[in-house]
């Protein structure tokens, strides 16, 4: 099962003994603290995600989604479903939709990678619609 968390407002996720960056950063990264090398590129609008090559043994913290989907699959699967793309950044309240208001540690989000992409925009766009 893969693990995901977030990292400097990015999505981090933890997937086959892999690691990778999905979405821009929200702050400042302090790499070698969060365990990573710098990657050479920083994903956005133009680049959905990037791996990432830890430097000790890392752990994503809570709060988290435990999801099936493994590898870039679920790299690109986090991009289509949490970031914004017109800016790249991981939207807030799909995060907090999808954690269900970070009321616990982990959460069990294999459904997310089960909803049908239609009803999922149609999702995404409701929450993301401007009140």
């Amino acid at each position: 099962m893969a693990r995901v968390g977030r990292l400097a407002g990015a999505l981090l996720a933890s997937t086959e003994g892999a690691f990778f960056l999905v979405g821009d950063l929200k702050e400042p990264c302090d790499w070698a603290a969060a365990g990573f090398e710098p990657p050479a590129q920083l994903p956005g609008v133009e680049l959905p995600f990037v791996r990432l090559s830890p430097v000790r043994p890392v752990e994503v913290a809570a709060p988290l989604l435990v999801m099936e989907l493994e590898g870039e699959a679920l790299a690109r699967l986090l991009f289509e479903r949490l970031v914004i793309r017109r800016n790249g950044s991981v939207s807030e309240r799909l995060w907090r939709l999808v954690t269900e208001h970070e009321a616990k540690p982990e959460t069990d989000a294999r459904w997310l990678g089960l909803v049908p992409g239609h009803v999922w925009d149609l999702v995404r766009d409701s929450v993301l619609r401007c009140s």
